[in-house]
């Protein structure tokens, strides 16, 4: 069902009645009747109040009057947020009632301001103001205008916050003096807006207003607004065509006249830096440069410090740990390289992995899978196939590329899956630090533009992941089950005992010579342990250990970049920072334990733990000057 239809005349017809202008303490009545001469006298002394002498009982005077309009303790005040025009009726109602005619009202009005009224229609009545300059129709329900209903007055004309489409409806016989134009926070869309913009249309047009649209063509945009000899000022920040890198410059280099641009001063300087920017449009290609740089990761639990010493059988048991955000996908193709750091990429799950009874299967089949681990290794030496519920393929053991991580990281926990539209970018895992320095840089590149506007109007959601990883020895293969090793077993027994004669002559030369042989290692002599040379993986277990949104809003209003600090609150614990002491402590070999106490006591007493934060920068690149840019179109 269709909301009703509201007309601009109903809703001031309204906000009159709502000003109660008739009622106590204005109009006329027992309050004031004897300051107005009798209905029956001449006309022209019915708007000429009596001089005041005596009052009568139960009246009171104009100032009185007037003072319980003006106070803001009275019940008669007008409300919080109400216009310059209403508190003027309001006096005009107490000193001059009669005046308040319908012919008064269209005369009178200058500016009219009917805001967030839920006016879908302007009607014709708006003609009977015949003296409107200003009309500001701003957060109301307005999809088209008839303008031969806009009266030939006006000069500005503000429709903020409507749900215009198209401009085409305004250039139908528009206001012919009109000046300021204000058309921010509709829904203009699509590259023939440009046609609207010409001087055919607004001759004395001085002031544009187009921001926070979804406009995408730049050049056309620019070609349009060349024609308008008198334009000044002009806003088209929050339109996907201010995100790419050559915005300002073009703007203000293709609009000599131009003096503010996005509420920010053109000034001869700026002029001078994009000169001759115009001349290489055919160059500019519409994309958007965004650099997100992650800096520092402190705060971080150390998880090592509670597990068990591996036995020779393991699991040996390793931790890293890196920070995910999730970004519109680039134009340029994912995993792209940028500065030497190779960013992890983990593309949207299907609905179907997102399914919740489908996670808590998952989750439960992993701790079943890791209990058992041990028991099932020693007894047929490999783990149990599959940890997947309901899946016929085992999992891979071990990560050998980014397509196999978006098949485990999503269904372990669903903070890891990216909105729909964005793909998860990570950083590379490092193992625990007190502080892990992330030195992570990447340029994305978008060409669609609408999309990233509405990505930046969301935000983004950063996330700091641990990620443990438990390896296994590989059991080697017997080599009396194959004939060529028994054979090659054979030839290195041959060599190993040519090698024992030729030592034993050597042994005897030297003994007649009188030179002593060295000493042989004692059979019992101690060895350092060593690893397995072979560890099969299993899938890595991911914990999330603190997520947080990222405001990027600030980008489409014109700021250059957003740089945060995400707190996510105090992870580590006393009892962990204690064992990751002592552990610190033990490795310096000139400790003593008297040192490692006194340490450990110190700490306790004045324990304040860092919160877990990460640094992270979003960088939306624009040119500065001509030079600049055309440096980046070499590169």
């Amino acid at each position: 069902m269709e909301p009703e239809t509201r007309t601009l005349s109903a809703a001031v017809r309204e906000h009159l009645r709502q000003l109660c202008l008739h009622e106590f303490p204005c109009g006329t009545g027992s309050w004031n009747k004897s300051r107005f001469l009798p209905q029956t006298s001449r006309a022209w002394r019915e708007l000429i109040p009596r001089e005041e002498r005596a009052l009568s009982p139960g009246e009171e005077t104009v100032e009185d009057l007037l003072g319980l309009v003006r106070s803001a303790h009275s019940p008669w005040a007008l409300v919080e947020g109400s216009s310059a025009e209403d508190l003027f009726l309001k006096e005009l109602a107490i000193q001059n009632p009669l005046m308040l005619k319908d012919s008064f009202f269209y005369t009178y009005f200058r500016s009219l301001r009917v805001v967030d009224e839920d006016v879908s229609l302007v009607d014709k009545e708006l003609l009977k103001f015949v003296k409107l300059k200003e009309l500001v129709l701003s957060a109301n329900q307005i999809k088209e205008i008839d303008t031969t209903n806009l009266p030939p007055t006006l000069k500005v004309l503000e429709l903020y916050g409507n749900k215009i489409t198209s401009m085409r409806c305004l250039c139908h016989h528009p206001p012919p003096q009109l000046q300021h134009l204000g058309l921010g926070h509709n829904k203009l869309l699509g590259p023939l807006e440009s046609l609207y913009v010409t001087s055919d249309h607004w001759p004395n047009l001085v002031s544009l207003d187009l921001s926070f649209n979804n406009l995408t063509d730049l050049q056309g945009m620019v070609a349009g607004l060349q024609t308008l000899p008198h334009l000044r000022l002009l806003l088209l920040q929050g339109n996907p065509l201010a995100l790419v890198p050559h915005y300002r410059g073009l703007t203000i280099d293709s609009l000599a006249r131009l003096c503010v641009l996005d509420d920010i001063t053109v000034a001869s300087s700026e002029k001078h830096l994009f000169r001759g920017l115009s001349h290489s449009e055919d160059l500019l290609a519409p994309e958007a440069q965004l650099l997100v740089t992650v800096g520092n990761l402190r705060g971080v639990l150390d998880s090592s410090v509670f597990d068990p010493e591996p036995g020779p059988q393991g699991p040996f048991i390793t931790y890293n740990y890196y920070v995910t955000y999730d970004f519109v996908e680039d134009e340029e193709g994912e995993g792209s390289q940028y500065g030497g750091v190779l960013a992890e990429i983990i593309k949207p799950p299907s609905m179907e992995q997102l399914d919740e009874d489908i996670l808590e299967e998952i989750i439960e089949d992993i701790e079943e899978s890791l209990e058992s681990g041990l028991a099932s290794l020693s007894e047929s030496g490999e783990l149990e196939e599959s940890i997947v519920s309901g899946a016929s393929e085992p999992l891979p053991r071990s990560i050998d590329s980014a397509e196999e991580l978006p098949k485990l990281r999503p269904l372990l926990d669903p903070q890891l899956c990216p909105s729909p539209g964005t793909v998860l970018f990570s950083t590379v895992p490092k193992p625990w630090s007190d502080v892990i320095p992330c030195n992570y840089e990447m340029q994305h590149t978008l060409r669609d533009l609408v999309p990233l506007k509405a990505f930046l109007l969301s935000g983004t959601v950063v996330t700091v992941v641990e990620e443990k990883i438990l390896s296994w020895p590989v059991e080697q293969p017997s080599s009396a089950d194959s004939p060529l090793a028994a054979k090659k077993g054979k030839a290195e027994k041959d060599k190993k005992e040519k090698e024992k004669d030729k030592k034993d002559r050597k042994g005897k030369d030297k003994a007649g010579k009188g030179e002593k042989e060295p000493p042989k290692a004692q059979k019992g002599s101690k060895k350092q342990k060593e690893l397995p040379k072979e560890l099969h993986q299993d899938p890595p277990i991911l914990r999330v250990l603190g997520s947080s949104p990222v405001v990027l809003e600030p980008l489409l209003a014109g700021e250059p970049f957003v740089s945060t600090v995400c707190n996510f609150g105090v992870i580590r614990t006393l009892e962990a920072d204690r064992l990751t002491l002592n552990r610190d402590a033990k490795k310096n070999k000139k400790g003593k334990k008297e040192k490692i106490k006194s340490l450990v006591s110190v700490y306790e007493s004045d324990y304040q733990p860092e919160p877990l934060t990460v640094e992270i920068q979003i960088q939306l690149i624009q040119w500065r000057s001509t030079e600049e840019a055309l440096r980046g179109l070499v590169m």
